[in-house]
């Protein structure tokens, strides 16, 4: 999970350095002039649009409502099968490899068949010991500190 998450960050924070070196112009103190409250600046020679008096909010029903519109492709107003499974048959193109149409189960283990090669280091077909402990998931120690010890009842008689 932390994978991912770091991954995540560092996909944004490598797109922040894009826009900041590729459009990264220092803007002119004319761009900085405040703007009167109330009041949203227009296009060039416009006067400024005033602005509304609450901000619209998000009900329950817009975001299933977005939902409904990302899977409803040719946007008739009804989601078909073919339109539902989409995204399930991008996954299961990206796990058939050959393009057969049909899923092995080579295909289907490619990741484990991949680790299993790379552990295996000197391809005998088996691992010893130290090549499976290579296998092992690396987790990060936990940051929680370890709850102190629970005191046995002493035996008083």
């Amino acid at each position: 999970m932390w994978r991912y998450l770091t991954g995540g960050a560092a996909l944004i924070a490598f797109a922040g350095a894009a826009v900041l070196f590729l459009g990264g112009k220092a803007p002119s103190a004319a761009v900085l002039k405040p703007q009167p409250a109330g009041r949203v600046a227009g296009r060039a020679g416009m006067a400024p649009e005033p602005l509304p008096d609450a901000a619209p909010e998000a009900t329950e029903l817009t975001r299933e409502q977005k939902r409904f519109d990302r899977y409803d492709k040719d946007r008739d107003g009804a989601v078909t099968r073919d339109e539902y499974l989409v995204a399930r048959r991008k996954t299961y193109a990206k796990l058939d490899v050959d393009g057969d149409g049909r899923l092995s189960f080579d295909e289907w283990a490619l990741k484990a068949t991949t680790k299993f090669a790379a552990a295996d280091k000197d391809r005998s077909g088996a691992m010893t010991p130290p090549e499976f402990a290579a296998t092992a998931v690396k987790r990060k120690p936990s940051s929680r500190a370890a709850c102190p010890p629970v005191p046995a009842p002493s035996e008083e008689s």
